[in-house]
Order: structure tokens, then C-alpha cells, then sequence
């Protein structure tokens, strides 16, 4: 064989490593990206429109689990209370033990220990509860509404109960991080909180988690794609000019 057949050989065996390669890289990041998010989140349905716009009623959401002591001012939790019902609900945090809520101020905005809270997320555009409230959450327990205030059953009915509306931190079973079906839309945490003695959460692992998906996706792809390319690229090509006629004897 000539060096010309042995170069392009050697071409084709280093396709055939490479492709092997970017698909064992991208199994490996895909895999692990799916096997992370299903250690970490866990899929809800929405069960009622009192989250509007943030989530709507039978949206699937996506949320991280974790422990009632880690959720700060502006998350939205799923939660559980005997209190609420034997249903997880999906509510937001806008007070945590030790807080005085009351609404509504001077300009409509709801206080938490005085300091105005910019709500951009709510659906109503007007005052941030229709009913005038003062609450002081006890230690350990948080202050959960709605963002559409207007048919939210929130921490506002609970008034009366001996902790003032509020639910414990143990009640809390994860964060909400995104919606999944139909809007495919992260779920930000509100700046108005970060202020506030704690600020927010940090953001979740999820967007780390696709994007380790997607480039093991392109990678498997790529790679599946470059060794059968290689290969043909790498086999000597025949001769197309036509041979000499025999001589006349």
C-alpha cells in the first residue's frame, strides 16, 4: 500500500477515535444532566389559577427540592398543611419568622417590617391585597400568598388561626424553579426581597442541568454524524481517466 493509502487510513482511524470519543463525552453529560435534575427536582401540577401569572392552573412545573430552613422572602414553595388542606399548594414566600406583614401602605404596597415591597409578579396592577392586614409571623414559620390576590385563599384566611396564617418551614417540600409545560419559562427571584435581613435564594442548578443535557445531545449527534463522514472521506478515491488503448502488433 502506498503512503497515500496509509495517510488516509490513519485519517480514518483517528475519525473513528474521535467520534467514539464526543459520544462517550456527550452520554456522559446527558446522562448525568438527567439523572442530576431527577435527584434534585421534582415535577408538579399546579393545582389551582391563585399563582396567576407566575403559574397557571395545570401547568407543570419543575421544583427543587429543599429544606423548609433554606426558603427565603420570594421563593414559591409546594407545600403541605393539615391547616390548608391534604393537598400540596403552590404559594410565595413574602414572610419569614420574626416578620411583621401589613398591607396595604400609603401607595398600596405590601411592608415587611416597614420597608415597601415592589411586587412586579402579581397580576393585578392595583393594590397588593384587597382587604387591609397586619400579621407577625412566629419563629420557624412562613407567610405564603398568591400572586392573583384577587381569588387567592392564602395566609390572608388563616388570620384568625394561633399563628397568625403562617405555615411551618417543615411544611415546605420544594422550591419552584421553573415552568416545564407549557411556558418552558424560568421562575426569577423577586429583587425587592434581597434587601431584606437573609435576601433571596440563590438560583437552582436547573439551567447547569439542560445546558449539560444539550451539549451531550450535540455532542452524541456530532459525533454519530463525523465517524461514518471520516470514513467515506478517508477511502482512496479510483481513477476516472479511461486506460490507454493496446498497441497494434
Amino acid at each position: 500500500m502506498g503512503a497515500t493509502g496509509r495517510a488516509d487510513d490513519g485519517r480514518g482511524r483517528l475519525g473513528a477515535r474521535l467520534s467514539s470519543v464526543a459520544v462517550a463525552i456527550g452520554c456522559v453529560l446527558f446522562l448525568g444532566g438527567f439523572a442530576w435534575g431527577a435527584v434534585l427536582y421534582r415535577p408538579y401540577t399546579v393545582p389551582t389559577g391563585s399563582m396567576t401569572p407566575t403559574v397557571n392552573a395545570g401547568d407543570k412545573v419543575l421544583a427543587q427540592r429543599v429544606d423548609g430552613g433554606d426558603v427565603r422572602r420570594g421563593d414559591v414553595v409546594v407545600f403541605t398543611d393539615t391547616q390548608w388542606g391534604d393537598m400540596p399548594m403552590v404559594k410565595r414566600v413574602v414572610g419569614t419568622g420574626g416578620d411583621k406583614i401589613v398591607c396595604c401602605g400609603e401607595d398600596g404596597r405590601l411592608t415587611v417590617n416597614g420597608i415597601p415591597i415592589d411586587e412586579p409578579y402579581l397580576r393585578s396592577s392595583g393594590r397588593a391585597s384587597g382587604e387591609d392586614f397586619t400579621a407577625e409571623v412566629p419563629k420557624g414559620q412562613l407567610f405564603l400568598l398568591g400572586d392573583d390576590r384577587t381569588v387567592s385563599l392564602d395566609s390572608r384566611v388563616h388570620l384568625s388561626d394561633a399563628t397568625h396564617g403562617s405555615v411551618p418551614r417543615g411544611a415546605v417540600q420544594a422550591r419552584v424553579d421553573a415552568v416545564a409545560w407549557p411556558l418552558g419559562s424560568m421562575i426569577d427571584r423577586p429583587e425587592a426581597f434581597a434587601a431584606l435581613p437573609g435576601g433571596v435564594s440563590s438560583a437552582g442548578p436547573l439551567k447547569l442541568q439542560l445546558t449539560a443535557m444539550a451539549v451531550g445531545i450535540v455532542l452524541i449527534l456530532g459525533g454519530a454524524v463525523y465517524g461514518p463522514l471520516a470514513a467515506r472521506s478517508s477511502r482512496p478515491k479510483r481513477s476516472t481517466q479511461p486506460k490507454a488503448a493496446a498497441g497494434v502488433r
